[in-house]
């Protein structure tokens, strides 16, 4: 009997707990389970790319270069495989190409071998530095399709994909379904078809976000694939991958037998079991299977998120609403395929169109960027009327976005001067300025404790302030316990004690706060968020729409305008305030 072994890429590492606990998973539970993740002979393991290096500095205060080094100590037999952006490397812009090489020549040297370069609108001109600077450090580059459906994706299409990706280099392609989105019989036909015209080995990633994972996997196969991507059981599913040990049982004794071995691969979920439990707080509601993703096409990672920012805005109805919102924006946009960044984008647009009661009120300086072409070429035509709102009568870019760039390096070692001089430091910061630097003055330090049980912050009130009373001596407050946020109001006892009151009440609107500053209106914020920069000071006279702050929310940059003409007669924020939807921003007189 002729065998063909399938081959498995194992995610755990990456994308499962991206996909089910926002990314959140520390090295610190990483290392233990390491050297037994080693032996099992996996293909690859991706480790590395996509969020984690983001999460690594913004929230677990973790070095993300140091989490590469110190885990191929531990694994030195399987290759490590990460997920880059093209031009965007692992960040949300297109950076110069000076910065993307010298990222991928830095990620070489913390162990990464096997680099799955992706263009999130499928326009390869925006990998061809990473390809070729992947090339010329003599490792494996996986040039990917990202598929999508739409009225301008087909067959035809990705066939000529897989050979443009063929003749750039490409030393597997790899089919990357991040949504979910293959049936069954398109699975089929599609690794049969690249097959006939490509003589690359295909590897196939997706996710089981709608249930069809399992019979998708099985068309791959007996189609031909040649790699799988799963999940280690305990973190698959959901809007994960499909599991690992159910692959490796069902080839057991047939000819594309993966080899693996199912105790060994007990043994490792037993131990993930156990982990999954400290990031109780991160997981996802969505637990089964929602075939309205054939809808939305709303990829693994960005329900989680998405659940989190209507949360922030006490907006979790209108999850429904949203949903529907993404593909009428998707739409527009001209049918980006949704993977990062134009997931963040379109999903941020839309749920800032439901949100603020008016389609396209407010659009991200992201939304601005893609329409106008600075991404790179959109699939379908723009909706004219929103390519007006944004371009006006400027010209829409049609080169290679990268060309328009500037070399940022030495800019970023000006920045930094003496400051911070290693190469990783200084990359790390060319990726995320602001978050690398406050990352830089807390690395090496604990973190505050959380509080075991439960956490109480004032709802719809600004940073830092005291939560505003309610109607009868009372207070609104948003208490999160075991991962799930409540409201509730907390009444005043006749001592001037807080006690509870009678029974959990819904948020209350923010109250519209009394102007201050010599009768002036006060601007208010649109959305929760930070403050990213301010562009105004106190004595500038403004129009009505002028931007007078850009605020960072949901990953996206948001610029805040004037709501009338005037003079700034004071700023209550400064840069870097979390502030909540209503907060007194700037007062105009």
């Amino acid at each position: 009997m002729e065998t063909n072994p399938l081959k498995i890429t194992e995610l755990v590492l990456r994308d499962a707990h991206q996909s089910l606990l926002a990314t959140r998973m520390k090295t610190e539970d990483m290392l233990p389970i390491a050297e037994k993740l080693d032996q099992v002979g996996f293909f690859s393991l991706e480790m590395w790319g996509g969020a984690t290096f983001d999460t690594c500095i913004r929230f677990l205060n973790e070095d993300p270069w140091e989490r590469a080094r110190v885990l191929k100590k531990k694994m030195p037999k399987t290759p490590f495989q990460m997920l880059l952006r093209g031009q965007n490397a692992v960040g949300y812009r297109h950076y110069a190409d000076d910065i993307v090489e010298r990222f991928v020549k830095q990620s070489v040297e913390v162990g990464i071998n096997i680099f799955r370069i992706f263009d999130a609108l499928n326009d390869f001109r925006n990998i061809e530095t990473a390809v070729n600077t992947v090339k010329k450090c003599g490792e494996t580059v996986e040039g990917c399709i990202s598929y999508t459906v739409s009225p301008v994706h087909n067959m035809d299409l990705y066939i000529k994909m897989g050979k443009d990706l063929e003749s750039m280099g490409s030393d597997i392609l790899c089919i990357k379904d991040m949504a979910g989105l293959l049936t069954p019989d398109v699975t089929k036909m599609l690794i049969t078809e690249l097959k006939k015209n490509i003589k690359l080995p295909i590897h196939l990633h997706t996710h089981a976000t709608t249930g069809l994972v399992g019979m998708n996997m099985q068309c791959a196969i007996d189609a031909g694939v040649d790699m799988v991507d799963t999940a280690i059981s305990t973190l698959s599913m959901g809007t994960s991958h499909y599991a690992t040990e159910c692959i490796v049982a069902a080839l057991k004794g047939t000819p594309r037998d993966t080899g693996l071995d199912l105790n060994l691969l007990e043994e490792i979920n037993d131990y993930f079991k156990e982990v999954k439990k400290n990031y109780s707080e991160f997981e996802s509601d969505f637990k089964g299977v929602d075939i309205n993703i054939l809808k939305s096409q709303i990829p693994g990672g960005m329900i989680s998120n998405m659940e989190n920012q209507l949360k922030e805005q006490n907006s979790i109805d209108k999850l429904e609403e949203v949903l529907k919102e993404v593909p009428r924006v998707r739409k527009d946009m001209g049918y980006p395929p949704l993977v990062t960044p134009t997931s963040q984008i379109v999903g941020s647009q839309a749920t800032l169109n439901v949100l603020t009661g008016e389609r396209y009120k407010i659009i991200t300086k992201e939304t601005r960027q893609c329409v106008m072409g600075n991404y790179g070429r959109l699939p379908a035509p723009i909706d004219e009327e929103l390519l007006t709102k944004v371009a006006g009568d400027k010209k829409v870019t049609d080169c290679r976005p990268a060309d328009l760039l500037e070399p940022e390096w030495e800019g970023v070692c000006k920045e930094l001067g003496d400051k911070y001089t290693s190469e990783e430091d200084r990359l790390t910061y060319a990726l995320f300025e602001k978050v690398a630097l406050k990352f830089f003055e807390t690395r090496g330090k604990p973190l505050p404790e959380k509080p075991v049980a439960a956490k109480s912050t004032p709802a719809s009130s600004p940073a830092g302030k005291a939560p505003a009373a309610a109607q009868g001596g009372s207070s609104i407050y948003q208490v999160r316990v075991n991962g799930k946020d409540f409201t509730v109001e907390v009444a005043m006892g006749g001592s001037g004690t807080m006690a509870p009151a009678p029974a959990a009440a819904p948020a209350a609107a923010p109250a519209p706060a009394a102007p201050t500053g010599g009768g002036g209106s006060p601007l208010t914020a649109p959305l929760p968020g930070s403050i990213f920069s301010m562009k105004c000071n106190v004595g500038d006279a403004v129009n009505e729409g002028d931007t007078v702050l850009v605020m960072e929310s949901m990953k996206m940059e948001s610029e805040v305008k004037a709501h009338q003409a005037g003079t700034i007669q004071s700023i209550l924020v400064k840069e870097g305030d979390n502030v909540q939807t209503g907060d007194q921003l700037v007062i105009i007189g």
